[in-house]
């Protein structure tokens, strides 16, 4: 049985189940979600709990079996915890993991919570998840993207009682809030129970904020593909700095832009063939966030454009490895950061742009 987040409260007001997995790659959010089934769970007399952590290829499956099915002479009511780090229990592991999902319906004393990494699509599809999703509830925990950052903010602001000001000012401060904190969820919750401790509940000004919240950025490169596909230039000024300070490799930065642009030549070349963009976006496994990017973008995106872009990259490869090109920055990062600029102004001239009225 799949879940989304958000239904979790409300299920768990109506009963627990003896099967629980959670999976996703923003750790506040899964460790929330965990702490809610356990509460509920504490509730119910489960008075004992144990964790294992998955841990090499040599873990021994024994224990977290046997655990099921001992309880403590002080306790009727278990949690057996189980985590998988790597996201894949190995071959011991994946039998195992079917028994106990198998098991777990028919054992009303032990609640069974299996903790896992944001998966793939082919992982999914093994029979070992296949078996827990079948066999109790599973939840896929979703990070917050930047664009609903500000909502989720002010979400939590208000359950401790705060909130910004309204109209123009209050979306400033949340804007604000967002920068500093994008991609740090975790931090993002601490600042937010910061300003708890600092002021009284009730209105917040943008000073007050601004003068409280730290900038606990963290970027992630495979976001500033996206920030650059939406032509969104400042945040890719910050990202690109924030990157920079964190020791991030100018390689990886190049090859991300790089990649980029040689997909939108090939959606491109393969529109130019008489391929419709869907059949072409999919042709070229484009997916997702990017793949609604590439939808904005493409159409009004010139051949001549392109090529000026995949040239630029070229000249960025070489000088990111320690050669010269005329007319370029000899520094790699300001010389990504010209080429992330290119690509950022062509997408976001391409977005601004009016539509084409096709021929009747």
């Amino acid at each position: 049985m799949q879940l989304a987040a958000a239904q979790l409260s409300p299920h768990l007001q109506k009963g627990l189940r003896s099967l629980y997995t959670l999976h996703g790659d923003e750790p506040l959010l899964i460790q929330e979600a965990a702490d809610a089934i356990r509460a509920a769970a504490r509730a119910q007399g489960y008075t004992e709990r144990t964790v294992h952590t998955v841990a090499g290829a040599h873990f021994d499956w024994s224990e977290v079996m046997a655990a099921g099915g001992s309880l403590s002479l002080f306790a009727d009511k278990q949690i057996v915890e189980i985590r998988v780090p790597s996201g894949k229990p190995g071959k011991e592991g994946s039998p195992a993991l079917q028994q106990l999902a198998q098991s777990a319906q028919d054992n009303d004393s032990t609640l069974t919570l299996v903790l896992l990494p944001r998966l793939d699509k082919m992982t999914k599809t093994g029979a070992w998840f296949g078996a827990l999703e079948n066999f109790g509830v599973t939840i896929q925990v979703e990070p917050v993207e930047r664009n609903a950052l500000p909502q989720w903010i002010a979400q939590r602001l208000s359950q401790q009682g705060q909130r910004v000001v309204a109209g123009e000012e209050g979306q400033r401060t949340l804007q604000f809030f967002s920068d500093r904190v994008e991609g740090n969820l975790l931090a993002a919750h601490q600042e937010i129970q910061k300003l708890a401790l600092l002021y009284p509940q009730g209105e917040l000004n943008f000073e007050q904020v601004e003068s409280a919240v730290l900038n606990v950025a963290r970027y992630d490169v495979f976001k500033l593909s996206e920030a650059v596909l939406g032509g969104q230039a400042a945040r890719v000024q910050r990202m690109l700095d924030g990157l920079q300070a964190e020791g991030e490799a100018e390689v990886l930065v190049h090859y991300t832009l790089s990649e980029d642009i040689r997909a939108l030549k090939r959606v491109k070349d393969a529109m130019g063939a008489g391929r419709p963009l869907p059949m072409a976006l999919r042709e070229q496994r484009v997916w997702g966030v990017k793949e609604r990017l590439f939808e904005r973008v493409l159409p009004r995106l010139s051949a001549t454009a392109l090529d000026n872009l995949l040239h630029s990259a070229h000249l960025v490869d070489g000088i990111v490895k320690g050669l010269k090109a005329p007319g370029w920055p000899h520094d790699g990062w300001q010389a990504l950061q010209r080429l992330a600029m290119q690509l950022c102004q062509e997408c976001a001239v391409q977005q601004n742009a009016p539509a084409r009225k096709m021929p009747a």
